[in-house]
């Protein structure tokens, strides 16, 4: 399994950026390879992925999400393995830290052969970027202000 861990400073606070992140289905606006995301309800999502021409479909399941400070997630069905953990870290009143730790277990020889590569640090690394981007150029606004612990019983499912 390989460990990614990425960090971008944002322009806006810290509500703002927490917000913008949990607005799932606008991944694909800013992460490369996301095709889409669907919320099927507070806890779980439906990717659909193409990298390196490698189309995957698979679920996650947020098991620890705090308001302002952090979503963690990890999969829970389907072609891909990962989890990770994004967290929110208020540099003052207007600037925020984002930083996503992602542990991926590559599937696949071309998934095998992207991580060899370096490929899945460097689309992090954008990916983040992109986000800061978007954000800071306003995004979708919204947002879920729930709380999830991962000793809630939907968790184990």
């Amino acid at each position: 399994m390989s460990t990614v861990k990425e960090t971008v400073d944002v322009n806006v606070p810290v509500r703002r950026a927490y917000d913008q992140w949990t607005q799932f289905e606008d991944f694909p606006r800013f992460m490369e390879g996301v095709e889409e995301v669907t919320q099927l309800d507070d806890r779980h999502n439906h990717w659909t992925t193409k990298i390196a021409g490698v189309k995957r479909e698979f679920d996650t399941e947020i098991v620890d999400q705090l308001v302002d400070d952090r979503v963690t997630w990890r999969t829970v069905g389907g072609e891909t393995q990962q989890r990770g953990s994004v967290r929110f870290e208020p540099l003052d009143d207007t600037h925020t830290r984002v930083e996503l730790t992602m542990d991926v277990e590559p599937t696949g020889m071309a998934e095998k052969g992207a991580d060899a590569l370096g490929v899945i640090d460097r689309r992090v690394k954008g990916d983040l970027h992109r986000f800061k981007e978007y954000v800071e150029n306003g995004g979708s606004g919204g947002g879920w202000h729930g709380r999830i612990r991962p000793e809630d019983p939907a968790a184990g499912h």
